[in-house]
């Protein structure tokens, strides 16, 4: 049964969803554990959608500590076809300034282990990720934020760090001479997995700081973060409300078929308990191999 079309994490600071209609919690059991907490379902401007916590209400997970797949998972066996992810992230140029709105088309990372693919155990598959974020939605995405008032910029490349600590200056300096734009701890993950389960990603990326390599500001602290998150939380909420309608017309993009050319093995070899772990990522290609 589908619950939801679009879906929304909500970062530091965004641990609900204004305007949400017919508002329900479901708890969702996933192969992988537990999600990040329990979704709230609801209809926004019409549009069934799913709200996730990122780090949970109260802000309780460290980004090492997220369960990706089990959270994208849930996305999926909701019925999900989009995401849009909301996040707090630092400025590596001096053109973002705190307080405005990034939406990257670009990954970089520099985490350290965290897993971030449903395959493996026997399936093989190889997506292709070379453009990581859905171009449709965010052209659809900073459209509608433009006809509501608020300037979003896109484009630009995301820098995933380990965490849970901020950069050193050092390190801050060397991202900047890579050409990174905004330094954050949980997308890359999340856009993987996205792609992998055949989701449309894209994330907002709410500039809180300028991360420590600006020596005329101060080094970022805990409470300046949440700061200037809160200050950009209604934004992000009215962006939200006026791109809904849009991001629920038929996707123009890849994403939803990137599975179609990328499962290596051949599927009547995979044992029952992988298929039935990752049912509802490859439900329709055991489909078309039924018939």
């Amino acid at each position: 049964m589908i619950h939801a079309r679009i879906g929304i994490i909500g970062g530091s600071g965004l641990y609900g969803m204004a305007g949400l209609q017919n508002q329900r919690e479901m708890a969702v059991e996933t192969p992988y554990g537990a999600p990040s907490d329990a979704f709230l379902l609801g209809d926004l401007e019409g549009v069934p959608v799913a709200f996730l916590a990122r780090h949970g209400r109260g802000h309780r997970i460290l980004p090492s500590e997220l369960n990706f797949r089990a959270n994208i998972w849930a996305f999926k066996s909701l019925g999900v076809e989009r995401i849009i992810a909301v996040s707090a992230v630092g400025s590596l140029k001096l053109e973002h300034r705190p307080l405005d709105i990034v939406m990257p088309d670009q990954f970089f990372d520099r985490t350290r282990g965290r897993i971030s693919t449903f395959f493996g155990e026997g399936l093989v598959a190889h997506i292709s990720f070379a453009e990581p974020i859905c171009a449709d939605m965010v052209q659809k995405v900073s459209e509608c934020a433009a006809q509501a008032g608020i300037p979003v910029k896109k484009g630009g490349t995301y820098l995933c760090m380990e965490g849970p600590a901020f950069s050193t200056k050092a390190e801050s300096h060397v991202y900047r001479s890579w050409g990174m734009d905004v330094i954050g701890m949980t997308n890359l993950q999340e856009a993987k997995l996205a792609r992998e389960a055949e989701i449309c990603y894209a994330t907002l990326a709410m500039v809180t700081d300028y991360d420590c390599w600006h020596t005329e500001e101060e080094p970022v602290t805990t409470e300046m973060l949440i700061s200037n998150l809160h200050k950009n939380a209604e934004n992000a909420r009215s962006i939200l409300r006026s791109a809904i309608g849009r991001l629920a017309e038929p996707a123009a993009c890849c994403c939803q078929s990137a599975l179609r050319s990328s499962l290596l093995t051949d599927l009547g070899i995979v044992t029952a308990e992988t298929i039935q772990k990752l049912k509802p990522i490859l439900d329709k290609y055991l489909q078309k191999r039924a018939d």
